[in-house]
């Protein structure tokens, strides 16, 4: 079988076939082919790029935790408040208070930890709490977000034993009783 040859007039002369000689140091004739080739210079650039952008994306997570943190502390402190506002403004007829144990005992275990619990009431129609919580800390090397601080104003009743609570009875008669006794 023989190859079909062009006719003469369209085959190139064999001084045009060989190429070219260039007249450039090895170096850049390697670059200058691997720039001809295309796609293949721009391997691995994206690993490079997200290896860069690593660092920052974990320091703006951890800080966006860390915001989350502290917003739950916060939270803790009023929750804590109100608790323990709600039972220094209980008469000591209907329930003996104790306003540090109950503040403490409606926040969160971690948090209640370090909880500093002020109660004054004075003498007022009113009492109020303040709660003060530690923010904890998650990113390294940082140990002191500050405090976070919650008060709570509570009325107190107007006559003894107007929450009709009184104290737990441990007997019933038969007939009178209403329902399990107040806690």
């Amino acid at each position: 079988m023989s190859a079909v040859r062009p006719p003469d007039r369209l085959r190139q002369p064999d001084r045009l076939r060989q190429p070219v000689p260039l007249p450039l140091p090895a170096r850049l004739r390697i670059r200058l082919a691997a720039r001809l080739r295309g796609h293949g210079r721009d391997r691995g650039t994206v690993s490079i790029e997200f290896l860069g952008f690593l660092p920052i994306l974990l320091v703006v997570g951890l800080a966006v935790v860390q915001l989350g943190l502290a917003a739950f502390a916060v939270q803790q402190a009023g929750t804590g408040a109100r608790a323990a506002a709600r039972t220094a403004s209980m008469d000591e007829t209907d329930h003996p208070p104790d306003p540090q144990a109950a503040g403490r005992a409606a926040m969160t275990g971690w948090v209640a930890r370090d909880a500093r619990v002020s109660v004054d009431g004075g003498g007022g129609d009113a009492v109020s709490a303040t709660v003060r919580v530690t923010i904890p800390s998650l990113l390294p090397g940082v140990h002191d977000f500050g405090t976070a601080s919650r008060s709570a104003t509570m009325p107190r009743p107007q006559k003894p034993g107007a929450l009709g609570l009184g104290p737990a009875v441990e007997t019933y008669e038969v007939g009178t009783y209403e329902g399990a006794p107040p806690r």
